[in-house]
């Protein structure tokens, strides 16, 4: 997938017939739910449906916040069958979502980017409303000296400026 986004693309997210398709999506949207009481992460429905083709990319925006108690993180990873059966992978390899990322300036909505890394030449289809990635709450330590008093705003690459 091309990262330069066309005038006409352009032209067409600006449009009330855009807007109004994201409404519709995110009013349609279920909240990550796990599957079964022994299941650790989350599922993420897939908000529309997608095919990619080896190699090929789609970053979804999930319409999903996350607060996170201080002292914990979300890691988000593809659905294990996904990832077993076409090799589908986070472009990031694991997500990670941050306690504080649900307050930054974006309003802390979680983005997941997905490749087709398939080797053998799998297409993989997702329709919408199945999983298609899952999240799993996990707690950090920090060292004793850590003198982290810096405030996020913003998304990925955001921190690199905190000093």
């Amino acid at each position: 997938m091309a990262d330069s986004v066309s005038k006409e693309d352009k032209d067409y997210a600006a449009s009330a017939e855009f807007v109004s398709y994201i409404h519709e999506l995110y009013d349609k949207l279920e909240l990550p739910t796990r599957a079964t009481s022994g299941s650790a992460g989350y599922d993420f429905k897939a908000p529309f449906g997608f095919e990619l083709a080896p190699g090929d990319s789609v970053k979804i925006p999930t319409g999903i916040r996350a607060k996170i108690d201080e002292g914990w993180w979300l890691g988000c990873l593809p659905r294990s069958g996904l990832g077993f059966k076409y090799r589908m992978q986070l472009d990031n390899t694991l997500g990670v979502i941050d306690s504080d990322y649900y307050y930054s300036d974006n309003e802390g909505h979680i983005f997941i980017k997905l490749t087709n890394d398939s080797k053998d030449g799998k297409s993989v289809r997702v329709r919408a409303g199945n999983g298609f990635a899952q999240a799993v709450f996990i707690p950090y330590g920090i060292t004793y000296d850590d003198r982290a008093t810096a405030v996020r705003n913003g998304g990925m690459g955001s921190t690199d400026a905190v000093k």
